[in-house]
C-alpha cells in the first residue's frame, strides 16, 4: 500500500506508525491530538507536547474528524470514550 495523503497536513503511510493517520513529516498520530483535545487539553499544551506540529495541523485534524463523522455511520464509528489514550 502506498502512502495516502488525506490533506495538506495528514497522511497515512504503512511505513509510519503502522499506517495510522499521522501529521506529514512526523510520527505524531492524529488520534493522539484529538484525544488530548477531548480530554480538555488546550492547543497550547498540545503544541508544547508536540513541537513538530502547529495550530494548522490541529485545525486539519479537527476538520478531518468533522468530515469523517459526517460521512460515517453509528455502526462504523466507535464511541470516543472507548478509545484508550
Amino acid at each position: 500500500m502506498a502512502s495516502l495523503s488525506i490533506n495538506k497536513y495528514i497522511v497515512a503511510d504503512p511505513e509510519i506508525c503502522h499506517g495510522k493517520l499521522t501529521f506529514r513529516g512526523t510520527r505524531v498520530m492524529v488520534w493522539q491530538v484529538l484525544a488530548m483535545l477531548a480530554a480538555g487539553e488546550t492547543v497550547e499544551e498540545i503544541l508544547a507536547d508536540f513541537p513538530s506540529i502547529t495550530k494548522k495541523h490541529i485545525n486539519a485534524a479537527l476538520s478531518y474528524a468533522a468530515q469523517a463523522a459526517q460521512r460515517g455511520s453509528a455502526q462504523t464509528i466507535k464511541k470516543f470514550d472507548e478509545v484508550s489514550c
